[in-house]
């Protein structure tokens, strides 16, 4: 049956404005009163067969240009609203209620939505029953082939938007019958260049308790065809769950119509010409005399908590990172006649791929010969975002007797605030319980956390109030801090990794992430014995994702980083070969 109750979540987030000794203290403020509105969800008998285990969500909105599903988000000031509810044993034509007790973001209730007229829309993002081999049995939202994104994920079952009046003082019952289904992605394409690969993981299908997948989009270099005695090192790009090859510029093998072209990402349509442009411009340099013959691959890891894994092993998201080192890469070299050792791999990507290259550097260093980390997430969370987990008591507040400052998640690079810790939390909560919402602080908390009491990830703090669990923040320092992992293993890791170290983010992060490059490079340039011989760079006023280049705009430079790291990577891979090795069948 449905389950419509009141979290617990929603009765501590009014106590913000109360002060924050009471609010860590936890006390309640009870249910919402006063407004009779309901919005009942259900799905008909010939949508899907149930009963259905998911997280029901009702998006409310003003906006009648696009779907309500897709304009909901944290850091856009135009985000309209969505309240969301767990539901379990859903039979069909049995009512989901939204009331007044349900939580929401912005907006808390639907009690506080001013009367007025609306497009409103549900949908389910369903979940399935996951045995996994710890013990823990866990209802998780499966991949489907669109990296976890809730809004397209095929199965998914979802109401047409219509347009209702909403006035939160009358007794009224808006009913949506969620009769369409999001359809599968058709299966993509091979062409002579791009080949699309997936396996079945032993390792990841014996943890989860079921079978369990990875995948890689593969780019392969001019020549394949011509010369099938040579043998490739691979360029391993770390980065989002994309269908198609992205790095993040794509691959075009014809020209684009001409239009409008324009670098200013504001220009939507202009911006998406250029890349247009810029993907065929990469084809051009690739298949050209002078470009490194390498294979490229983009990997596809895609999980029950978010659209990749971090490559790394983990409690909660169990061994992608060994999956992906020992199963998938030795795939790939087999099947695309790779080299097949560490001197012939070299890892590169930003953001979460950011931290992937360098995380797979330090936890394989034998496996991999050097990372190129633009932009990378928490390397040290001392500096997580705006929050030290070691040593602040709140992560929304600042710490203070008196003052309530919140901490902010994401900036402009003139400083401007974009959202704020607290409201990145609130609307990840909406999204799902138990870390489930597919979103960002959801995911580092399923990779760096412990399993907690219930199977799913101990948290790192109240997502409502702030307060930090320390012996959690313990847990995470020990396994996923990188900096401080490199600081206490340096005597064994240093030899590993002289020279494979290079790291590049602007110095106006949008999500403050230079923070703990900062910290990084202090360890790094002042206490390492070797030398780590590598490099550190910051691009003046640059925002996220700033990839090493100072001579443009980052809308240029995000599109280059094939074309300009390649070279570095094979002048390293040259360099650092083993005596005997093939340096010569791929440098054609």
């Amino acid at each position: 049956m449905s389950n419509h109750k009141s979290p617990p979540v929603f009765r501590i987030r009014c106590l913000i404005g109360i002060g924050l000794a009471v609010m860590l203290a936890g006390t309640a403020c009870g249910p919402r009163t006063g407004s009779a509105l309901r919005f009942g969800l259900s799905f008909p008998a010939d949508a899907a067969e149930g009963p259905l285990d998911g997280r029901m969500l009702l998006m409310i909105s003003n906006d009648g240009g696009r779907e309500p599903r897709f304009q909901t988000g944290s850091r856009s000031s135009d985000t309209q609203l969505i309240f969301g509810i767990d539901v379990e044993g859903l039979r069909p034509g049995e009512n989901a209620v939204i009331d007044a007790g349900v939580y929401g973001f912005p907006l808390e209730s639907i009690a506080e939505i001013p009367a007025g007229d609306y497009w409103i829309q549900g949908l389910l993002n369903r979940y399935e029953t996951f045995h996994r081999a710890d013990g823990h049995t866990l209802k998780l939202p499966p991949d489907k082939g669109e990296g976890q994104k809730w809004n397209l994920k095929p199965g998914n079952l979802y109401s047409p938007p219509q347009k209702v009046h909403i006035d939160p003082r009358r007794n009224q019952l808006i009913e949506l019958s969620l009769a369409n289904e999001i359809e599968p992605f058709p299966e993509p394409e091979d062409t002579k260049y791009i080949k699309h690969i997936r396996i079945q993981s032993e390792l990841l299908s014996e943890f989860w308790g079921r079978p369990m997948f990875l995948g890689a989009v593969i780019l392969l270099p001019e020549g394949f065809d011509e010369h099938p005695d040579a043998r490739y090192p691979l360029m391993i790009y770390q980065g989002h769950h994309h269908r198609q090859f992205y790095t993040p510029v794509e691959f075009r093998e014809t020209p684009p119509p001409p239009g409008h072209s324009s670098v200013d990402r504001s220009d939507r349509e202009g911006y998406a010409q250029f890349n247009r442009e810029m993907a065929y411009k990469f084809y051009q340099e690739w298949t050209g005399p002078d470009f490194p013959r390498m294979i490229l691959v983009t990997i596809q890891h895609a999980n029950p908590y978010f659209d990749d894994s971090y490559a790394v092993n983990s409690a909660n998201l169990g061994p992608y990172g060994d999956a992906i080192t020992y199963e998938l890469i030795p795939h790939i070299e087999k099947t695309f006649r790779g080299i097949g050792e560490g001197w012939a791999r070299v890892l590169y990507g930003g953001s979460t791929g950011g931290w992937e290259a360098l995380g797979v550097q330090i936890f394989y260093p034998d496996e991999y010969n050097g990372c190129w980390a633009s932009c990378p997430d928490p390397i040290d969370f001392r500096a997580y975002r705006t929050v030290n987990i070691y040593e602040h008591e709140n992560a929304h507040i600042v710490d203070s007797p008196w003052k309530r400052t919140p901490r902010p998640a994401h900036r402009n690079y003139l400083g401007e605030i974009l959202d704020t810790m607290q409201e990145q939390d609130h609307y990840e909560l909406v999204l799902g319980s138990k870390s489930r919402s597919g979103g960002q602080m959801d995911i580092w908390e399923a990779v760096f956390g412990p399993v907690g009491p219930d199977g799913y990830p101990a948290r790192i703090w109240n997502k409502m109030t702030g307060e930090i669990d320390r012996e959690v923040a313990a847990y995470w320092r020990e396994n996923y801090d990188l900096r401080y992992i490199l600081e206490r293993d340096w005597k064994t890791l240093g030899p590993k990794l002289k020279g494979k170290i290079h790291i590049y983010t602007g110095d106006m992060d949008t999500g403050y992430l230079n923070n703990a490059v900062y910290l990084m490079e202090e360890f790094l340039e002042s206490t390492t014995d070797p030398y780590y011989d590598g490099v550190v760079a910051y691009g003046d006023r640059r925002e996220h994702c700033w990839t090493g280049d100072p001579e443009t705009p980052n809308s240029v430079g995000r599109l280059t980083t094939n074309q300009r790291f390649a070279p570095e990577m094979m002048r390293r891979m040259l360099k650092t070969a083993p005596r005997g090795a093939d340096v010569t069948s791929w440098r054609y």
